[in-house]
């Protein structure tokens, strides 16, 4: 078998092929991870969880660790600056069906570096030594790392780091293509991501731009991972998955999704979000993820800013199904335009 169709292993957890689901903060929620676990991927990773404990009880909180009917193994991301806290957030979502651990020292976003957690950590080795060490002894499951490249361009530190973490017991290793300083701006470090991965021997995952089949396998074979972790590119397009799981192991593609399928797809997944967070936050909710869904097609602009007006679920129904009528109309297979993506568009990948 090739490299680039390659299972990975995590602890005693043998995924079923090497696409992961990146953690995103706002999107990857139980009916999202679960969506694109159908549709192909290997493993979802939570949305972060807060290693404060006097959130342990909020709605939100507890939320995020509802893995009820969610395909194993379930992964659950952590975040904190603290390491008894660390500790403590990862034997609480043990306790709460989490099967693999991972700690977040990724996101680059401000409010979670003010508090030095993300990739904050990364200007501060010792400490994540500390953290690492506390969380890999507080639980018998494994722990994974998602780190960057390094606080800016003049301290990439991801290979000290990441053998660090391999010394330490850390079982898997994913890694985003940029500094804490980069954000999402510019393109992704794949030379970095190929030194890491000759520095360790556990499975690294590579992040960062892959957003279609010929890049997954492109950045596969150039940096040697074991796996890619798809993030912004999956949102309303969870069937990513399948399209590049089957480019990987056949070097042809898929033919694009039916509009009858995305349609059906939409319509399950907008249900999902209605009954996992009721009906009124469910459709707040699912506004980003039709809007996704429909960029890009006709005449989707239009329809995007009347979704947004609405405000009660049989509304939101109905919008969806005259929309995707009126597609029929025009052509069965999926029709993408170029749009011009905003900033708005755009989630945080932790």
């Amino acid at each position: 078998m090739s490299k680039v169709s390659a299972s990975v292993q995590i602890g005693p957890y043998k995924l079923k092929n090497n696409l992961v689901v990146a953690p995103m903060a706002g999107v990857t929620d139980r009916p999202f991870r679960m969506l694109c676990k159908k549709l192909g991927a290997g493993l979802a990773v939570s949305e972060m969880v807060t290693s404060n404990s006097l959130l342990y009880g909020s709605a939100k909180t507890l939320r995020r660790a509802n893995h009820e009917g969610e395909v194993e193994p379930i992964s659950v991301q952590i975040a904190g600056a603290d390491p008894k806290m660390m500790a403590e957030a990862a034997k609480h979502n043990v306790d709460n069906g989490a099967q693999i651990i991972d700690i977040n020292m990724g996101c680059p976003a401000k409010k979670i570096c003010n508090v030095m957690a993300g990739s904050a950590l990364l200007k501060d080795e010792p400490l994540v030594s500390q953290i690492l060490k506390a969380v890999v002894a507080a639980v018998d499951v494994p722990v994974t790392l998602k780190i960057r490249t390094g606080w800016d361009k003049n301290n990439r530190n991801a290979v000290a780091v990441a053998r660090m973490a391999e010394d330490i017991g850390v079982q898997a290793l994913a890694m985003h293509g940029r500094t804490r300083a980069c954000l999402y701006n510019g393109d992704a470090e794949y030379d970095t991501i190929a030194a890491v991965k000759q520095a360790i021997k556990i499975p690294l995952i590579a992040n960062g731009d892959i957003t279609t089949p010929e890049k997954a396998k492109f950045v596969l074979e150039y940096t040697q991972a074991d796996a890619v972790m798809i993030g912004r590119a999956a949102q309303g397009r969870p069937w990513i998955f399948r399209e590049i799981a089957h480019f990987l192991e056949t070097g042809e593609h898929l033919p694009p999704p039916e509009v009858s399928e995305i349609h059906q797809v939409m319509l399950d997944h907008v249900q999902d979000l209605y009954d996992f967070y009721g009906e009124l936050t469910g459709m707040r909710v699912a506004r980003k993820h039709i809007s996704w869904y429909t960029k890009g097609l006709k005449d989707s602009a239009n329809f995007r800013h009347h979704m947004n007006q609405l405000q009660t679920v049989d509304e939101q129904q109905a919008a969806i199904s005259q929309f995707f009528s009126q597609l029929l109309q025009h052509d069965q297979r999926l029709q993408y335009v170029p749009e011009t993506e905003s900033s708005d568009d755009q989630a945080m990948a932790a």
